[in-house]
């Protein structure tokens, strides 16, 4: 009835009140042996019984959408499984009739669909339509329980429904149903995969709900078509099925996280996924025009870590991105972001009528002369397009699926890419990226970072060389002490061995500055590159303290 959790600094036993929000402090009580302990609120008066169960160990407890909806991640200590649970306002049976009520007249009466405006102004309305149902209706509502049946309206309305309160949490990386009457599934940053409370009903429910999320993508779903892949208004990916049609268990669907707010550089040298040198290093790299391919494994990071690098591509450079679905998000202002559309109709020479995929995107791009090239992931026709704009001076970055620079090579040059070994030697860069346990807990790091420095016309060998590559044993990253590119950027700038050795110095300390000082978000970090950029010796003294430390707010 109340929900409880353990506070770690206190060891006190602390309970959320479901009316009022309250926190109120718990006493156990050792002679009560089957550990139940009635409390009343001493804000609203709601009496309640807390079950004090040992059974689960508490590790994490934290608001997604206060007051109403709170997460506490908890561990068994007998199987030692953790549980991602999601807690939101208990209603009383007369709340839960006057909400299925409500809901009924609602959606009888509202006369436009919700998601076709914008969230506020569908707030707007509803809050309205709800005051005049219960104005017009006589319901006798207390202003708590008004409130309650407010927020589950518009969770189910609005919002996502039932897994809204994941939507909210930024914590969560992937969200992922695989039937009715089966705990639904999600990718914790920090606990990593979790088995969640929520669990749809039956295959009504979870059909409706996958129809709710193609409406929300502007898509079509049904038996005819079950396969829906698609994009929500937040820019979070979708994949569904419809029925028992391709899914056996019935509807599915697997949602992928958009971040509005990306990780930047400072973020990947505070969660180890990288060391400050690497990513000066990729400063240097991408502020001069170097092209690179970050490659790794699913889930390992590799379009975080190219959307934080694409932040070192100077403010005034013209940049076209191609993606699938909207991943990259820069505040460039000269930038151009390409997605690609599924077609419809006839299939014509292999192809549906009116499809735009990676490869029209990326022969367009080409006419628009861009600078930076940016692809989302290359896996077809594209990537050769891609190759041939590396060849004649374009600067691209992309994402791979590959272990090693020996598979990508073989991707490459295998089907469906057919990449011809020559062209290799206009790449780079590559990085291998994993996704590894440090310690017991779940991370990911950049394995290797390998230049590619020529192809051998004899033999026709791809010669390449490690710069940076990570020790798992020590947890550490270890420079090799050569590096091509660096030398080819010494060249270009005229600069002494030693002075390039310190500009690579100076970036490492702006970029531990910036972690030591909280400064992550993209627009702060890249308005930090632009000013060193500018004014290099100036920017110096304020980040060693000799002036004032320049406004990034």
């Amino acid at each position: 009835m109340i929900r409880s959790r353990r506070s770690e600094k206190q060891k006190k036993k602390i309970v959320i009140c479901p009316v009022c929000h309250t926190k109120i402090e718990v006493k156990e009580n050792k002679k009560n042996n089957d550990r139940r302990v009635i409390i009343t609120c001493p804000v609203c008066g709601k009496k309640g019984v807390v079950h004090l169960n040992n059974t689960f160990e508490e590790l994490d407890f934290y608001p997604v959408n206060p007051p109403y909806t709170f997460v506490k991640i908890v561990k068994d200590v007998n199987t030692l499984e953790k549980c991602y649970r999601l807690l939101e306002p208990i209603l009383s049976e007369e709340e839960a009739k006057n909400l299925r009520i409500l809901y009924e007249i609602l959606m009888h009466e509202l006369d436009i669909e919700l998601y076709e405006i914008n969230t506020e102004e569908a707030r707007t309305k509803l809050r309205k339509k709800i005051d005049e149902i219960i104005e017009e209706g006589g319901f006798q509502l207390k202003n708590d329980s008004k409130i309650k049946l407010i927020y589950y309206i518009e969770r189910d309305t609005i919002g996502y429904g039932k897994i809204d309160g994941l939507m909210r949490d930024p914590n969560i990386e992937d969200i992922s149903c695989d039937g009715p009457k089966i705990p639904i599934y999600l990718y914790h940053r920090k606990y990593g995969s979790l088995k969640t409370n929520i669990v749809f009903k039956d295959e009504e429910e979870v059909s409706s709900f996958v129809i709710k999320l193609a409406q929300k993508c502007g898509k079509y779903v049904s038996i005819a078509e079950p396969i829906l892949d698609g994009t929500l208004p937040d820019g979070s990916r979708v994949q569904a099925t419809l029925g028992t049609e391709v899914t056996a268990r019935g509807s599915t669907f697997t949602i992928r996280k958009f971040r509005a707010d990306p990780f930047t550089p400072p973020d990947l040298i505070e969660f180890g996924t990288m060391s400050p040198e690497m990513v000066a290093y990729f400063w240097l790299v991408v502020e001069h025009g170097i092209s690179a391919i970050f490659a790794g494994g699913t889930g390992s990071g590799k379009t975080t870590t190219l959307n934080a690098m694409a932040l070192f591509i100077p403010r005034e450079a013209k940049i076209v991105s191609i993606e699938e679905t909207r991943e990259i998000n820069l505040p460039h202002p000269n930038w151009i972001p390409g997605v690609t559309r599924s077609g419809f109709g006839e299939v014509v020479a292999d192809k549906v009528i009116g499809e735009i995929d990676m490869y029209d995107l990326l022969k367009a791009a080409l006419r628009q002369r861009p600078e930076y090239i940016i692809v989302g992931e290359i896996r077809g026709r594209e990537a050769y397009v891609l190759f041939q704009a590396m060849a004649t001076g374009h600067t691209t970055y992309s994402t791979m699926h590959a272990d090693s620079p020996q598979s990508l090579v073989h991707r490459l040059e295998s089907e469906p890419i057919n990449i011809p070994r020559v062209m290799l030697q206009a790449l780079d860069v590559i990085t291998i990226q994993v996704q590894t346990e440090v310690k017991g807990e779940r991370v990911r790091r950049c394995k290797q970072v390998v230049e590619i420095i020529d192809v051998d016309p004899k033999t026709k060998e791809v010669l390449t060389n490690e710069v940076f590559r990570w020790d798992p044993a020590e947890d550490v990253f270890v420079y090799s002490g050569n590096s091509y590119i660096l030398n080819k950027i010494q060249a270009k700038l005229g600069l002494s061995k030693e002075e390039m050795m310190e500009e690579l110095k100076r970036r490492t300390k702006i970029l531990e500055w910036m972690r030591k000082k909280g400064i992550r978000t993209y627009r702060d970090v890249a308005k930090i590159v632009a000013e060193y950029t500018e004014k290099p010796e100036e920017f110096m003294k304020s980040v060693e303290g000799k002036k004032r430390v320049p406004d990034t707010v």
